[in-house]
């Protein structure tokens, strides 16, 4: 049986990744391909990531279950490192054939990589394209330091069998999907949708100030056209207050000053 190996954070899994297990099945002639979700990348910071039954989910959800299946294996066999997990891998499936699948841009991290020669001669590795980073890739450390035991594309049907170290760089079409830009989407969403709140609030306070300045305006128009007290009357009261018969009443109130409307507060 011949199995690739797909490992990764998958923070979160995408179509990118299954245009990989597609192809590199099609051209390895491999019968299955393992999505092995990483608890952790030494080599990555955990801000931003996502728990790992999140990831593991993602991951499920781009697979089929029989020829793309998703694992949390890796957690399981509680490594850390890839050398460690690919050595345990073999000890566990001595009869499986597996082949590592890597994308171009982790070519060029390799030599970062703990035991990175080690890595290499664990099984064989098929790398594929990826954009921007296929020429720095071919021209890196990696790929000079193992420049010998490099396999033609035309012959990559044969590396699952063939003797380590191994590797063969596959020219095949690329899917420029990438989890950090998902991630950055999914950010900027967040922030629109804190915005929006914001935005509907203004809205709706710039609706109601023109409606509220027609009131005042309509209760400044009541209290200036309010018919005013006959001159007499103004004299009788003034006379009887002079007489000693006790102080005038004041006059009542209009609506706008003591009960009209009032300019809403701001929301």
């Amino acid at each position: 049986m011949r199995v690739g190996l797909l490992g990764g954070s998958f923070n979160p899994a995408h179509q990118g990744h299954a245009h990989v297990a597609a192809l590199a099945r099609a051209l390895l002639g491999l019968d299955q391909v393992w999505l092995l979700v990483s608890p952790g990348n030494p080599l990555k910071s955990s801000r931003g990531m996502a728990p790992f039954a999140r990831r593991l989910a993602s991951a499920r959800a781009i697979a089929d279950g029989r020829r793309v299946v998703a694992t949390d294996i890796e957690a399981a066999l509680g490594t850390r490192y890839t050398v460690d997990t690919l050595r345990a891998l073999r000890r566990r499936f001595p009869l499986v054939r597996f082949v590592w699948l890597m994308g171009a841009d982790n070519l060029t991290q390799l030599p970062r990589w703990r035991r990175w020669m080690d890595i290499a001669r664990a099984m064989p590795i098929a790398v594929l394209p990826r954009p921007r980073y296929n020429h720095r890739a071919l021209a890196g450390r990696a790929a000079r330091r193992l420049r010998r035991s490099r396999i033609a594309a035309r012959r990559a049907g044969i590396l699952a069998d063939h003797a380590t170290p191994a590797w063969t760089f596959l020219p095949v079409s690329q899917n420029p999907t990438s989890a950090t830009e998902i991630r950055a989407a999914a950010r900027a969403d967040e922030r629109a949708e804190q915005k929006e709140p914001s935005h509907r609030q203004k809205a709706t306070h710039r609706a109601r100030a023109p409606a509220a300045a027609r009131r005042a305006a309509q209760d400044a128009g009541a209290q200036a056209g309010a018919p005013r007290p006959a001159r007499g009357r103004q004299d009788a009261g003034h006379a009887a207050q002079e007489g000693g018969r006790g102080r005038a009443a004041p006059n009542g109130k209009t609506g706008g000053e003591a009960g009209g409307p009032q300019t809403p507060a701001r929301p």
